[in-house]
């Protein structure tokens, strides 16, 4: 619910108005994930999930990262410009190290290959949840070096955030991340689904006290996914701020909440996992769409480093 807060719900909104190009991260799942079992089926499940969600094939580009490998290419051309220390100012690389995930050069590198995933399709605007912005700032460093050193090959993307979408909280109260495992996915069976949401992190204030709904992440992924100005959410906020309601009674209605407004995505999740062939499909129609622009943008800068 973190990505889809963050990222796919201004995806839905942007993917009539943009030529939009939406990949699988694969590559960079290699940092966290290395068994080929788990990852084929989180690769399958990533992608049946934008599909179930309202990305529409027909309106936006979706593909795997190893089925354009040009943009490993462009990676290490950007690594033979990007100083040192701009790769240590990553903050996402600190927070995960801190989290016990493995110190690995992949790691270390990672915003390298985002700028790649980023700059390879001459992306204009990229939609990213707050947590995320850093990188595209690098990114914009990274291609400002590579034009200082060979000229101007490479666009300058911009970024766009949904102004009412925070760092979503996972169940643990810290940032919502798959690499964390805190994260609450709308998929889940309702039993299993009930559950993990009971599990979120509260405090220990007593069920008739009044409390901060801000402060409560049960709130705060609650708000992301109603909106901040949907009724259902004030109300909530009034009910934490009067007293006499617990945790419990917000975890419950956060659980509501879940089902309702993911309810058709959960319907059609299930179809598209009975229709493989057609996933199949979209990600061949993606592949193919990207690799017309990727093509242009390798010529650009084989030209313009002389290995052309």
């Amino acid at each position: 619910m973190g990505n889809y807060a963050g990222a796919i719900k201004q995806f839905l909104d942007l993917q009539n108005e943009f030529e939009m190009f939406v990949f699988v991260a694969s590559y960079h799942t290699l940092t966290t994930i290395q068994d080929a079992e788990t990852m084929r089926g989180n690769i399958r499940q990533v992608v049946t999930d934008y599909l179930a969600f309202g990305l529409d094939p027909e309106q936006c580009n979706i593909y795997l990262q190893q089925d354009v490998p040009e943009v490993t290419e462009l990676s290490w051309m950007l690594s033979c410009v990007c100083p040192m220390q701009l790769m240590s100012k990553g903050v996402s690389y600190k927070d995960k190290v801190d989290k016990g995930i493995s110190a690995s050069v992949g790691l270390f590198s990672y915003p390298l290959l985002q700028a790649a995933d980023i700059l390879i399709v001459d992306a204009d605007v990229v939609p990213v949840g707050k947590d995320q912005v850093q990188h595209i700032e690098i990114t914009r460093d990274i291609a400002q070096k590579f034009n200082n050193a060979f000229g101007e090959t490479l666009k300058l993307p911009e970024y766009r955030l949904r102004e009412d979408a925070d760092v979503l909280p996972g169940i643990d109260g810290e940032k919502m991340s798959k690499s964390y495992d805190n994260t609450i996915d709308p998929f889940m069976d309702e039993k299993p689904l009930r559950k993990r949401i009971m599990k979120i992190k509260t405090d220990s204030t007593p069920m008739e006290d009044a409390k901060d709904p801000d402060t409560c992440p049960v709130y705060n992924i609650f708000k992301a996914i109603a909106g901040a100005d949907d009724e259902r959410t004030k109300d909530l906020a009034k009910q934490y701020r009067d007293g006499g309601m617990g945790y419990g009674h917000a975890k419950q209605a956060l659980f509501e909440l879940v089902l309702d407004h993911f309810g058709s995505a959960r319907e059609r999740r299930q179809q598209l996992m009975a229709d493989q062939g057609y996933v199949d499909q979209v990600l061949k129609q993606g592949a193919e769409a990207a690799q017309a622009v990727v093509t242009d943008v390798m010529e650009r800068v084989r030209l313009a480093t002389g290995l052309r």
